[in-house]
């Protein structure tokens, strides 16, 4: 039988003459300024505009130079083209891997040099870039922009007091503009001199496109979902998930648990896991969650049956076992045909729905179902009940992508961390540093 505690989903949000319920986007974006807000309050025709950004794109690992995926140098194009539409001119931040403080000339903590030709081509401009993200040689540069250029900064992590929120680091950007569009969501949850601190230095601050999209779906997620609201969280470890899921305990009417997280849960059960992954140190934390969700109502459901492997490969021997049968040098690495069976049934049944780590050893082709089954349901519910679906967490997300599922869900989140600390009901640094109206 399934584990799960508690038997029915609650249904508290109001519903229309035909029985549909809504997702109302949260308005947490609403008390900060928009970069459409900034374009009202302010002729930004030849002004110069610090718009920060999430360049981290991979790289070849043959060359060090080819991007091998721009998806997010094409998420930044919609707030940059508009801001170059009313005649700002857009000067680029972003870190590039973890560098530490060290100048590293190729590579993926190296220079940006390499975005550039795609920049130019997403942008239908030429984008100028300096080797450096302060002092004499940048101002200068930047003083020169005249009106819809486009001006790349080196990496902020050459700086070591960049995550640390260096006064001076915030200081040398904010020279360089008299405005700042936030739009890496995927590092607002980090205090840093490019995310945060250059904020104070600004004369307005504002969210851009991308992260305004982020706010509302996540936030709208957690602060006004569609019910049933259910939340899949998967993974390998469970004390990643711990506040995530706490949080979720009073959000959700349901949990469904994959990933490597089971087998802690399993141990806390008194359950034999073989040679699977196992957190000794969070049994007992395993048992009060479930507890807590027991006392809440809320249903979590665990795996009944898991996909076992005799070795931690993709070639390795496997064999389907129900969770209370695993035994010897097996370990389980994916979820089995009886659980994604159960989990589509309760996916039927929720309207919003919240997807954060693998279901298995995604990396693994073999081990991959599991993760790839949910989110086609996720697909499917989005397509023919109008779910919203949302997607966060890089396995997560490279499982959509993968099964060419991208444009099927309602949002893909572009930051693991930030997504989950927002889930958390966390104040994210970068977000609480804009201007606020």
């Amino acid at each position: 039988m399934l584990t799960s505690f508690a038997s029915r989903f609650t249904t508290r949000a109001p519903v229309n003459a035909f029985g549909r319920r809504f997702f109302h986007p949260s308005l947490v974006a609403a008390d900060k300024l928009t970069v459409e807000g900034l374009a009202e309050r302010v002729n930004l025709e030849g002004e110069n505009v610090l718009m920060r950004v999430d360049l981290n794109v991979p790289l070849s690992k043959e060359d060090d130079v080819t991007v091998t995926d721009d998806t997010r140098l094409r998420a930044i194009v919609p707030t940059a083209k508009y801001l170059l539409d009313k005649g700002a001119n857009v000067i680029l931040c972003s870190h590039f891997g973890r560098p530490k403080g060290e100048i590293i000339e190729t590579g993926k903590n190296g220079r940006l040099t390499p975005v550039v030709p795609h920049l130019e081509k997403l942008l239908g401009t030429k984008v100028a870039k300096v080797n450096d993200c302060m002092g004499a040689e940048v101002e200068d540069a930047a003083k020169t922009l005249t009106k819809g250029d486009v001006l790349l900064l080196e990496n902020t992590r050459f700086y070591k007091g960049e995550t640390k929120n260096d006064p001076e680091l915030s200081a040398g950007l904010g020279k360089l503009a008299d405005y700042f569009v936030m739009d890496a969501f995927g590092t607002a949850h980090r205090a840093h001199s490019s995310t945060a601190g250059v904020a104070e230095h600004m004369k307005l601050s504002a969210a851009g496109k991308l992260m305004e999209k982020e706010l509302k779906y996540l936030k709208g997620a957690v602060d006004t979902p569609k019910r049933p609201m259910m939340a899949i969280v998967g993974g390998a470890k469970v004390s990643t998930k711990i506040p995530v899921i706490e949080s979720l305990l009073d959000k959700c009417d349901a949990i469904l648990v994959g990933g490597g997280m089971i087998f802690t849960f399993y141990k806390a059960m008194g359950y034999n896991i073989g040679k699977s992954l196992v957190e000794e140190d969070m049994l007992d934390l395993c048992k009060d969650l479930m507890k807590k969700a027991e006392e809440k109502g809320v249903k979590l459901v665990l795996p009944s049956d898991v996909v076992l492997a005799d070795k931690f490969e993709n070639d390795a021997n496997s064999a389907i076992a129900k969770v209370t049968d695993i035994e010897g040098d097996w370990m389980g690495l994916d979820i089995g045909p009886e659980s994604i069976e159960t989990f589509a049934k309760e996916i039927e049944q929720a309207n919003t729905i919240v997807f954060n780590g693998p279901m298995g050893v995604f990396e693994m082709p073999n081990f991959a179902t599991g993760t790839i089954e949910v989110a086609k349901m996720l697909a499917k519910a989005t397509e023919e009940r109008g779910a919203t679906t949302i997607i966060g967490g890089g396995d997560s997300v490279a499982a959509v992508n993968q099964a060419g599922l991208g444009d099927k869900v309602s949002h893909i989140s572009t930051g693991g961390g930030a997504s989950l600390e927002l889930l958390e009901g966390k104040e994210l640094p970068g977000v609480a540093a804009l201007t606020e109206v």
